[in-house]
């Protein structure tokens, strides 16, 4: 099976620029053995670190994925292991200053669905015209929760509605609840901004509180997620299919928090069995690298986020393969544009995360895959 890397874009790095990188992350790197710099706790942004080979890791292919995200134009890398920190690198901003994360808010957004299904606020098999009533005897009204969180809801999708008029939109959940039905629910699949931006409105009158204000008093404080934050859109919407600012080492909270099957430091978040459907099995015959907003590395019919359209500007067939051929099929991840990702291996407790500059047409883009190697190349 090929490697299948949904949103990358290909460009010959200069020996220039790949020396470049090579500099900035020796001149960055602590002498070998030794921890990078912590506060008198022992701990980095609240995270307690130890040694890569203490952890059970390679130093080396971690300080040379750490060179192929500064050349990448990155803004902080980091891996993670065994709820500790190995090693983490920043450029250009500060530790702790949030930057955008583009759609990995969207897996963000499924775990506030987690948590509002776990306090009995909805479930995932509910109508969504219970909560959006204009979808009430429409061809709409048959769309689930389930469907927006597989993103095979069927609701219209097309690249200018998606990148120019949900974007431009004074408020975007209204936007995207006013747009058709195209297909019959769960009969396709496509990556619509505009159909998980409906969830604004469900998470907004299930629980009845403002989404971004919901985020950070039941997921971003608990997790201790201090630097990160959902922003609104001119109607005071929160942007939920990407509109999140946070750090390489607030995201990895969020991952600890799957690692833990819904479960930090005691305290339940989400319950069991929505952690599995969300990152553990694919959600959609239509991609099984999809689960419920997180990618999967599970072989099968796959479709990226940027795949090629038809004419009428509609999805084209999937192809075959898997995102990381060579790394395991149970790893997850949460992707947004332009190669910013976090991923994590359940099975040996391991995250690499990589924030960015986004890729520019014609660039080479950090990707899942990249991120895969680091992780199975160093683990021993």
């Amino acid at each position: 099976m090929r490697s299948f890397r949904p949103a990358a874009l290909l460009r010959p790095a200069t020996m220039g620029a790949a020396a470049l990188a090579l500099a900035l992350v020796a001149a960055s790197t602590p002498p070998a053995g030794a921890a990078p710099a912590t506060d008198r706790a022992g701990t980095v942004d609240g995270w307690t670190v130890r040694t890569p080979s203490a952890l059970g890791l390679r130093g080396a292919p971690i300080r040379r994925g750490a060179a192929q995200a500064a050349r990448l134009d990155s803004t902080c890398f980091a891996v993670l292991r065994h709820g500790r920190l190995a090693r983490d690198w920043n450029w250009r901003l500060a530790r702790d200053e949030p930057r955008e994360v583009f759609s990995i808010t969207k897996s963000v957004t499924a775990t506030l669905v987690g948590i509002a299904v776990r306090d009995g606020d909805l479930r995932l098999d509910d109508r969504v015209s219970r909560w959006v009533p204009q979808w009430r005897g429409t061809a709409s009204e048959a769309v689930t929760v389930r469907h927006l969180l597989s993103n095979d809801s069927g609701r219209f999708w097309s690249f200018e509605s998606d990148y120019t008029g949900l974007l431009s939109a004074r408020s975007r959940t209204r936007y995207a609840v006013s747009l058709p039905q195209q297909y019959p629910p769960g009969s396709a699949w496509a990556y619509n901004n505009a159909a998980i931006q409906v969830l604004e409105a469900v998470l907004e009158r299930a629980t009845g509180r403002p989404v971004a204000a919901f985020a950070r008093d039941r997921l971003f404080e608990p997790l201790g997620m201090t630097h990160s934050e959902l922003v609104t859109d001119r109607a005071d919407d929160a942007a939920v299919f990407y509109g999140m600012r946070t750090t390489c080492l607030d995201l990895a909270r969020l991952g600890r928090l799957y690692l833990g099957e819904g479960a930090v430091d005691g305290r339940r978040l989400l319950g069991r069995s929505y952690v599995r459907g969300a990152v553990g099995r694919s959600s959609t015959e239509h991609n099984a690298a999809y689960g419920h907003l997180w990618w999967l590395n599970r072989p099968g019919a796959l479709r990226g986020a940027t795949d090629p359209v038809d004419a009428q500007g509609q999805p084209l067939r999937p192809v075959t393969g898997q995102l990381a051929p060579d790394a395991p099929e149970e790893l997850y991840a949460a992707l947004g544009f332009g190669g910013q990702v976090l991923l994590v291996d359940p099975t040996t407790r391991t995250m690499v995360v990589r924030l960015g500059l986004p890729a520019q047409p014609g660039e080479e883009a950090y990707g899942f895959t990249d991120a895969a190697r680091v992780l199975t190349r160093a683990l021993r």
